[in-house]
């Protein structure tokens, strides 16, 4: 079994894909929404963070919903459009470009959000059965714990087993790079964890 797919994709039209995805990955939905829904600075609110998580933090529901649907979608549509016109190999450089925009964006100074809510539209769009696994995960350890952080973490750990045990592991290797990215940027939540002061969902 292999880790990745084939290379068989120009490197310029690679180049391009990864552009691609990037750029729109680099839209951000969560500041988006929070000017619209007239919810101030997301930079002043709870973590910072321009994600759904921190959008919550406001008390708008719906903005934080439409962040969430938002930031996954961008994930999701890196993967179709690709997938409509590339091989696989284009594919995957193109969500995890998206990915990269939605942490490191272009738009805002390449400070941006952590990457839950594109990771798994990602996972969603490149395998319906490993995405759903995921997002699982993610939902059962919320129920648990009440941190958000943290169900983010356990769904990216164990996204490539999933691969694996679903019969996928041609996107093994791209669950292992997301997964490693989101806890490079969960590192401070990380150190609260273990602190026990990482904040629970719902909390303002």
């Amino acid at each position: 079994m292999t880790l990745f797919p084939e290379i068989v994709t120009h490197p310029m039209a690679l180049g391009l894909w990864a552009v691609f995805g990037y750029l729109l990955g680099s839209v951000p939905f969560g500041l988006v929404m929070a000017r619209l829904f007239g919810l101030g600075n997301l930079r002043d609110i709870g973590s910072g963070n321009i994600g759904a998580t921190n959008v919550l933090r406001t008390g708008n529901k719906l903005a934080a919903f439409l962040t969430l649907i938002l930031d996954s979608g961008k994930g999701a549509i890196a993967v179709f459009v690709a997938r409509s016109m590339a091989a696989e190999d284009a594919v995957q450089l193109a969500a995890l470009a998206a990915f990269l925009g939605h942490c490191f964006p272009i738009y805002i100074g390449f400070n941006g959000g952590k990457g839950v809510a594109t990771f798994l539209g990602v996972l969603l769009a490149i395998s319906f059965p490993v995405g759903l696994a995921a997002c699982g995960t993610w939902l059962v350890t919320a129920l648990i714990t009440r941190i958000s952080s943290l169900s983010a973490l356990v769904a990216a750990a164990t996204s490539a087993l999933w691969s694996y045990g679903l019969g996928l592991s041609q996107i093994a290797g791209l669950c292992l790079g997301l997964a490693v990215l989101i806890f490079y940027r969960h590192h401070a939540n990380i150190a609260r964890i273990f602190a026990g002061t990482e904040p629970r969902i719902g909390k303002k």
